[in-house]
């Protein structure tokens, strides 16, 4: 073997191509994607108001925990990538067993914490999309399945 974590290879020298074809960047990158999209979906398209009201509703029906639940794990999904994208960077400059241990826990932890929201997340909408009424929901419709639909794909991307 590679040692405890992988210690053993620790050290070596920076190989781009290899380390992108590796299966946890791979999918971190696809997490980060999926996250970005239900993010900006909700953000751009997932606020709406009809002619007579200029106020702003959340269009899973009028419920802003909603859209505030898909956005906000949306952001904390993308930035929890970028910062275990770099972990994945550094990680084999780093020869101590017991940080990498402690990584290699907190990546687990996390990616099963954030499957959990996930699916959380995908049944909330789904269940708040299905009460939204049709008749005020006029731009976000498209912007709010794909929300849902990225809400799935992430919580097996995690």
């Amino acid at each position: 073997g590679g040692g405890a974590y992988g210690a053993a290879k620790a050290g070596g020298a920076f190989d781009l191509v290899r380390f992108v074809q590796q299966p946890q960047v791979l999918a971190r990158i696809v997490s980060a994607v999926f996250a970005l999209i239900v993010f900006a979906c909700l953000v751009g398209d997932g606020y709406t108001s009809l002619p007579d009201d200029p106020r702003l509703f959340c269009v899973f029906n009028h419920n802003e925990d909603a859209c505030r639940y898909g956005i906000g794990i949306g952001v904390l999904a993308f930035l929890a990538c970028i910062f275990f994208f770099m972990v994945d960077v550094y990680f084999p400059q780093i020869s101590n067993t017991t940080d990498r241990k402690y990584l290699v826990l907190a990546d687990l932890g996390f990616s099963g914490l954030w499957t959990f929201l996930w699916f959380i997340g995908f049944c909330f909408l789904t269940n708040q999309w299905s009460w939204a009424r049709a008749d005020e929901v006029f731009l976000g419709a498209d912007s709010a399945r794909a929300a849902i639909t990225f809400s799935f794909f992430s919580i097996f991307s995690w």
